[in-house]
């Protein structure tokens, strides 16, 4: 199977999470007039457990790209937010039974951020460009945290 990628955007990405930008006009200016506030982007979620942030270095990946693994996380979201300018693969799958639906593909514009929501089958982690460094804002705590389904045979995702 293939899957064509789309630009990220707010609306097509809603089903699956949180897309962070500072496009528009911010929400209240702060530091003096100096700054513009972006406010409260992000729905983070968490179970038996608080945030933590991380930071992820992923080797950088190309297009078009097999996808043999998806994973979800039931216990938390998980945000990534690129220390770069650089665009970024995104795969997503709504849950049908407790397995990956139909995915969906989607590239970064390298000035946006997103944030899985709790649940949702995604791809690892798969910058464009090096140095594929991210901070990761997800849930830190006890229990298993992580679900990985192998994809067999995998699916390509490439540009249109």
């Amino acid at each position: 199977m293939d899957i064509t990628t789309e630009p990220l955007n707010a609306e097509a990405f809603a089903p699956f999470g949180d897309v962070l930008s500072a496009e528009g006009a911010p929400d209240r200016l702060i530091n003096a007039g100096k700054c513009g506030r972006y406010h409260d982007r992000a729905a983070l979620s968490f179970f038996e457990g608080r945030a933590g942030v991380s930071i992820f270095k992923a080797e950088p990946r190309s297009l078009p790209y097999e996808c043999d693994l998806l994973e979800r996380h039931p216990h938390g979201s998980q945000c990534f937010i690129p220390m770069s300018e650089h665009p970024f693969l995104i795969i997503v799958a709504p849950d049908l039974g407790d397995r990956p639906g139909s995915p969906r593909a989607f590239v970064t514009n390298g000035a946006q951020a997103i944030n899985f929501h709790r649940g949702i089958w995604h791809g690892v982690l798969t910058p464009l460009a090096g140095p594929g460094l991210f901070a990761v804002v997800d849930r830190i705590g006890d229990g298993k945290n992580l679900e990985e389904v192998r994809i067999a045979p995998p699916f390509r995702v490439r540009t249109s």
